[in-house]
């Protein structure tokens, strides 16, 4: 019998949330598995091919932990239009 082998590769996504309150005030508690489910379906659809799963375990980064991707994601993100 032939059997696939799956994989799992790591990935990440980079972005940040903008608020005028603390990290702890601005992420939900109380998603549900359902809809961290319809969220892992959306990400596999949207970002990959057929047949590829996803599995996220959200949380958040502190800046200085990833200060080249947030700075890289902000100068994509804000210099937008600008030549």
């Amino acid at each position: 019998m032939d059997e696939a082998q799956f994989k799992a590769v790591p990935f990440s996504l980079v972005g940040f949330f903008i608020t005028d309150k603390s990290a702890d005030e601005s992420v939900r508690d109380d998603v549900t598995p359902e809809e961290m489910e319809k969220l892992q379906e959306q990400i596999a659809k949207f970002l990959f091919k057929e047949g590829v799963r996803v599995v996220i375990y959200p949380s958040i980064v502190p800046p200085e932990q990833a200060d080249d991707a947030v700075e890289d994601f902000q100068k994509l993100l804000f210099s937008e239009g600008e030549d």
